[in-house]
């Protein structure tokens, strides 16, 4: 499935663009029934089959909420490795997660991923004619003859990954708040990952979900 697999893409993507790796927050959202109180516990779950990947995510999140004095948990010990989704598991993986001490749970899932492909112009360089003596040295000949040089174009093409992290109160499992990100280009996992995991902690602080 495209949700499960999209962080074990990201870490296969290769770079072959004049495109520099990015990653934005293009959007969130703030429910209507959000408590007065941010958040002081946190389970945090990223959708991926891919272990490496999805505990390299959850573990960049734990680190940086706990640095901002918001207690982490990943999800490994209650989801663990091929675990099933079911509606007869479903009271038992919420009442561990409220269990631990968690108050909200923040989930991280792929909505899209798209490939661009762009031209990109040739650069056209202007050498200048050689004066005085150019005959004497083989450059100032060969820059007399040869006034332009020309870089030509190239097809690139753009690898963009569409996120949504959504965080539930672990309480009434409702939705409280949301927002999208736009990566465009990772260069690795652990790269998209650290850049990543600041934006959506930063995102939640500035929504007044968590407080430093």
């Amino acid at each position: 499935m495209k949700k499960l697999n999209f962080l074990f893409a990201i870490a296969l993507v290769a770079l072959v663009s004049a495109c520099s790796p990015s990653t934005k927050i293009i959007g969130s959202w703030t429910g209507p029934n959000t408590p007065t109180e941010p958040y002081k516990s946190i389970f945090v779950t990223a959708i991926s089959d891919n272990l490496v990947a999805r505990q390299t995510v959850e573990n960049d999140l734990d680190a940086l909420l706990q640095k901002d004095g918001v207690e982490a948990k990943s999800s490994f010990e209650i989801i663990p490795p091929g675990f099933k989704a079911t509606a007869e598991n479903k009271e038992a993986v919420v009442e561990a997660i409220r269990k631990g001490g968690s108050d909200a749970i923040l989930t991280v899932a792929l909505l899209d991923q798209t490939s661009e492909t762009r031209y990109v112009p040739g650069t056209t360089m202007y050498s200048p004619m050689g004066y005085g003596g150019y005959y004497g040295r083989f450059y100032g000949y060969y820059s007399y003859y040869n006034p332009v040089m020309y870089d030509p174009g190239y097809y690139a093409t753009d690898k963009n990954y569409y996120l949504e992290i959504n965080l539930y109160d672990a309480k009434t499992e409702e939705l409280v708040w949301s927002a999208q990100s736009e990566t465009t280009n990772p260069s690795s996992i652990e790269t998209f990952s650290r850049s990543f995991s600041e934006l959506v902690v930063n995102q939640l602080i500035k929504d007044g979900l968590i407080s430093k």
